[in-house]
């Protein structure tokens, strides 16, 4: 049995907040969204699991394979995950005893428009 857990990054999440930064005066509740996925990324144990999710041949990865890249335990991953998906930036899929995570592109869409310059 497969369980998909996704957690909303967007309307309620970076998307329905932010224009960029330089846009103008975000409002409190959007500051403190877009805070969080920073407080997520702010973390180079979690931004290097991002990336191996991201460089994955399936573009997922299984709890199981990202314990040994960051030479951690897989509690300790488990807690670096679940992070990462309360920001919306990955969901996560039950397979028997296993968690399977993928990226939100979206999110990470918004997230790079939310800082965009342009």
């Amino acid at each position: 049995m497969s369980t998909r857990t996704e957690l909303p990054i967007t309307p309620v999440g970076i998307a329905a907040c932010c224009s960029p930064l330089t846009g103008g005066v975000l409002d409190d509740e959007s500051a403190q969204r877009l805070a969080r996925v920073f407080k997520a990324l702010g973390d180079p144990t979690r931004v290097r699991l991002v990336s191996l999710i991201a460089a994955a041949e399936s573009a997922e990865a299984c709890i199981c394979e990202l314990t040994d890249p960051v030479g951690l335990s897989q509690p300790t991953v488990s807690h670096h995950m679940r992070l990462l998906a309360e920001a919306g930036l990955v969901t996560r899929e039950q397979r028997g005893k296993w968690a399977y995570y993928r990226l939100v592109p979206d999110a990470f869409e918004a997230l790079r428009s939310a800082v965009s310059l342009d």
